[in-house]
Protein backbone atom coordinates (compact mmCIF):
# COMPACT_ATOMS: atom_id res chain seq x y z
CA UNK A 1 0.00 0.00 0.00
CA UNK A 2 1.33 3.27 -1.48
CA UNK A 3 1.78 6.04 2.06
CA UNK A 4 2.85 9.32 1.40
CA UNK A 5 2.82 12.34 4.07
CA UNK A 6 4.00 15.68 5.01
CA UNK A 7 5.55 16.83 7.83
CA UNK A 8 7.46 19.49 9.38
CA UNK A 9 10.94 19.70 9.59
CA UNK A 10 11.23 20.80 12.48
CA UNK A 11 9.55 18.11 14.43
CA UNK A 12 11.70 15.36 15.26
CA UNK A 13 12.24 12.06 13.41
CA UNK A 14 10.09 9.03 13.81
CA UNK A 15 10.85 5.24 13.55
CA UNK A 16 7.35 5.40 11.95
CA UNK A 17 8.58 8.00 9.40
CA UNK A 18 9.16 6.02 6.30
CA UNK A 19 11.45 7.27 3.91
CA UNK A 20 12.25 11.05 5.03
CA UNK A 21 12.75 13.58 1.69
CA UNK A 22 12.84 17.32 2.31
CA UNK A 23 11.59 18.90 -0.94
CA UNK A 24 12.53 22.42 0.01
CA UNK A 25 15.03 24.66 -2.46
CA UNK A 26 16.12 26.07 0.91
CA UNK A 27 18.17 24.19 3.84
CA UNK A 28 15.92 24.57 6.56
CA UNK A 29 17.04 27.98 8.51
CA UNK A 30 18.88 27.02 11.90
CA UNK A 31 19.28 23.13 11.28
CA UNK A 32 22.21 21.01 11.45
CA UNK A 33 22.00 18.05 8.49
CA UNK A 34 21.37 15.48 11.82
CA UNK A 35 18.69 17.22 12.96
CA UNK A 36 17.03 16.92 9.59
CA UNK A 37 17.48 13.38 9.17
CA UNK A 38 16.95 13.01 5.72
CA UNK A 39 17.53 10.16 3.45
CA UNK A 40 17.57 12.85 0.28
CA UNK A 41 17.22 15.87 -0.35
CA UNK A 42 15.84 16.56 -3.97
CA UNK A 43 15.61 20.59 -4.44
CA UNK A 44 13.94 19.68 -8.14
CA UNK A 45 11.02 18.66 -6.57
CA UNK A 46 10.59 21.89 -4.95
CA UNK A 47 8.67 25.15 -6.80
CA UNK A 48 10.79 27.63 -8.55
CA UNK A 49 12.65 30.47 -7.02
CA UNK A 50 10.31 33.11 -8.71
CA UNK A 51 7.98 31.11 -7.86
CA UNK A 52 7.75 30.33 -4.18
CA UNK A 53 8.54 34.22 -3.71
CA UNK A 54 5.07 35.02 -6.17
CA UNK A 55 3.50 32.53 -3.32
CA UNK A 56 4.75 33.85 -0.15
CA UNK A 57 2.52 31.28 1.79
CA UNK A 58 -0.50 33.66 0.78
CA UNK A 59 -3.38 31.39 1.39
CA UNK A 60 -5.70 33.41 -1.87
CA UNK A 61 -2.99 32.14 -4.28
CA UNK A 62 -2.73 28.89 -3.05
CA UNK A 63 -5.15 27.86 -6.05
CA UNK A 64 -3.13 29.33 -8.56
CA UNK A 65 -0.33 28.01 -7.22
CA UNK A 66 -0.82 24.23 -6.87
CA UNK A 67 -1.71 24.82 -10.88
CA UNK A 68 1.48 26.61 -11.39
CA UNK A 69 3.74 24.27 -9.21
CA UNK A 70 2.27 21.30 -10.95
CA UNK A 71 3.15 22.41 -14.03
CA UNK A 72 6.61 22.99 -12.86
CA UNK A 73 6.64 18.96 -11.68
CA UNK A 74 5.10 17.73 -15.33
CA UNK A 75 8.64 19.52 -16.22
CA UNK A 76 10.68 17.92 -13.05
CA UNK A 77 10.19 13.99 -14.62
CA UNK A 78 13.25 12.97 -12.79
CA UNK A 79 12.69 13.89 -9.26
CA UNK A 80 8.80 12.91 -9.70
CA UNK A 81 10.04 9.58 -11.34
CA UNK A 82 12.06 9.35 -8.24
CA UNK A 83 9.89 10.52 -5.43
CA UNK A 84 7.04 8.16 -7.38
CA UNK A 85 9.81 5.07 -6.60
CA UNK A 86 10.30 5.52 -3.58
CA UNK A 87 6.30 5.59 -2.37
CA UNK A 88 5.96 2.47 -3.97
CA UNK A 89 8.78 0.85 -2.29
CA UNK A 90 8.22 2.33 0.84
CA UNK A 91 6.25 4.71 3.09
CA UNK A 92 7.14 8.00 2.09
CA UNK A 93 7.46 11.26 3.92
CA UNK A 94 7.96 15.13 2.71
CA UNK A 95 10.09 17.59 4.72
CA UNK A 96 9.07 21.45 4.61
CA UNK A 97 10.03 24.16 6.80
CA UNK A 98 7.04 26.20 6.24
CA UNK A 99 4.86 27.66 9.06
CA UNK A 100 1.73 26.80 6.96
CA UNK A 101 1.56 23.00 7.63
CA UNK A 102 -1.72 23.19 5.39
CA UNK A 103 -0.80 25.64 2.29
CA UNK A 104 3.23 24.55 1.74
CA UNK A 105 4.89 22.88 -1.25
CA UNK A 106 4.93 19.37 0.18
CA UNK A 107 1.21 19.26 0.71
CA UNK A 108 0.82 20.59 -2.86
CA UNK A 109 3.39 17.78 -4.13
CA UNK A 110 1.75 15.00 -2.07
CA UNK A 111 -1.66 15.55 -3.91
CA UNK A 112 0.42 15.64 -6.93
CA UNK A 113 2.11 12.22 -6.28
CA UNK A 114 -1.17 10.74 -4.82
CA UNK A 115 -2.94 11.81 -8.37
CA UNK A 116 -0.38 10.14 -10.41
CA UNK A 117 -0.12 6.95 -8.87
CA UNK A 118 -3.64 7.04 -8.68
CA UNK A 119 -4.15 6.73 -4.52
CA UNK A 120 -6.32 8.45 -2.12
Amino acid sequence: MISITTKRVYEPASRQDGYRVLVDRIWPRGLKKEQVSAELWLKDAAPSTPLRQWFGHDRERWPEFKQRYFAELDEQTEAVDKLMQIAKERPLVLLFSAHDEECNQAVALKEYLSKKLGVG
